[in-house]
């Protein structure tokens, strides 16, 4: 039986996977506060979580904007030049290839389409946040344009509600990414963005 060798470079740097993880853990409890808010009759427990999504999502703006610098002044594997890859999706499009074993360091240029996707919906989430924190509860930036401009609701409510959809599959569909990987390709993933190292097959 041929043993799997493999070779090891650091990869990803601490400010780099700290805004991961600060990112990450935010979406999350935007996900978990609004979806239990949700589901909740009114009532102060209601109100309390709808609080906690807005400073959750006041915290995420804070995150977007770090991985915004750090994506035009950061090393070499932090920059959105390695994330813009249409070359790699218009090549993946015409082979129906998208699922394919990471090869070279850093973000899977594959992959990369998904993460470009993420942070559109995530900027646009946290403007259409900004106006329902001004109409629903009459704060925020955006107060003395939209404050408790209830009539404009609906043009706000729809998207970031569609949007807290599709991120909660992209939330799905990247956890299940990083497992496939590791399962059918036999590389370690998931340790990368807390070690900030990655793995790849050496060649033979």
């Amino acid at each position: 039986m041929q043993v799997q060798r493999l070779r090891r470079e650091r990869v990803y740097d601490p400010v780099l996977r700290l805004i991961h993880a600060w990112n990450a853990l935010l979406v999350v409890l935007l996900l978990i506060t609004s979806q239990l808010a949700s589901w909740l009759e009114f009532s102060w427990e209601v109100a309390a979580l709808w609080r906690l999504h807005l400073w959750c999502g006041y915290l995420l703006l804070i995150g977007l904007v770090a991985r915004l610098v750090w994506g035009l002044v950061g090393p070499a594997h932090a920059r959105f030049t390695e994330l813009w890859r249409p070359g790699v999706w218009l090549q993946a499009i015409r082979k129906r290839q998208f699922f394919s074993p990471p090869e070279a360091m850093g973000h899977h240029p594959l992959a990369s389409l998904a993460y470009v996707a993420f942070y559109a919906m995530a900027w646009i989430m946290a403007g259409t946040g900004l106006a329902l924190a001004a109409i629903d509860q009459g704060v925020g930036p955006l107060f003395n344009a939209l404050g408790y401009a209830f009539e404009s609701k609906a043009w706000f409510r729809q998207p970031h509600d569609w949007l807290e959809e599709l991120l909660l599959a992209f939330v799905l569909l990247h956890l299940a990414a990083l497992i496939l990987h590791e399962r059918l390709h036999h590389i370690p993933i998931a340790q990368a963005m807390v070690s900030g190292y990655q793995y790849r097959k050496e060649e033979p």
